[in-house]
């Protein structure tokens, strides 16, 4: 796998307690970034943090509250200095059901925490990004924004919305240094997953957990996306689908 200098650069990562968010973190600290752990998972964090060392700030978010989001940005200008990088990683699949049963409170709390944490995450970050000139944020979509999946309306919906968001961003915003773009990793072998198996819907919960690739290999594609390499990608979505990307970054079954 492929390694990035990302020396000096502040990162704030959503999610961050589990899976490709802690996958991430790790990464990102390897290749010299300091990182700020963003998750509701108080404990796990805190972890994190003390794995990573000095590098690393843990500070408690619940994405869905834009205050929340906002103080973490803060936290992360105390500590570092600055904010380069925001990964929009948090994000929710249940629950799984049928449009003529699913429980509305559920359903909406799916889209808060995928597209409104999204946006929440963009809204508090620019800011600061925009009064240095420079940032990048990157967000984890997924096929679903692209195609529907059986009983999956809410994660569908969702995650189509924050592809429109990164889109919007790049819009509005690229010509002043803000670097947007949307990565889309296929099936991960994370908690999510396991939660997609249980349900039994759909051709995806029928793969094997062999099918899915491990969390690690997102995390080589989001420290490439905050290089100028992928700048060809800027305002779209980069697929690990794709052979010609795991190529690129040096992934390999």
């Amino acid at each position: 796998m492929n390694t990035y200098d990302l020396s000096g650069k502040t990162a704030l990562i959503t999610g961050a307690s589990r899976g490709i968010g802690a996958s991430a973190a790790r990464a990102f600290a390897t290749q010299g970034a300091n990182v700020v752990l963003m998750a509701r998972g108080r404990d796990e964090i805190a972890a994190l943090a003390g794995e990573i060392g000095a590098q690393a700030l843990a500070v408690p978010v619940d994405v869905t509250r834009y205050w929340e989001v906002e103080a973490a940005i803060g936290a992360a200008i105390d500590a570092f200095g600055r904010v380069d990088i925001l990964v929009n990683n948090a994000g929710a699949i249940e629950p799984i059901a049928g449009m003529e049963e699913v429980d509305p409170a559920g359903w909406g709390q799916v889209i808060d925490i995928n597209l409104k944490g999204v946006f929440h995450g963009m809204r508090a970050a620019l800011p600061a990004m925009l009064a240095q000139g420079s940032g990048t944020i990157l967000t984890i979509s997924s096929g679903a924004a692209h195609n529907p999946q059986e009983h999956w309306s809410a994660y569908c919906a969702s995650k189509a919305g924050a592809a429109m968001l990164t889109r919007s961003l790049h819009l509005e915003h690229g010509a002043a240094g803000i670097r947007a773009m949307g990565l889309s990793p296929g099936t991960v072998a994370t908690q999510m997953q396991k939660e997609i198996k249980a349900s039994g819907v759909n051709p995806i919960s029928q793969l094997e957990w062999t099918d899915h690739i491990p969390p690690e290999w997102p995390a080589v594609a989001l420290s490439w996306m905050c290089t100028g390499d992928a700048d060809e990608f800027l305002g779209e979505e980069v697929s690990l689908r794709l052979p010609e990307i795991r190529a690129r970054l040096g992934l390999s079954a």
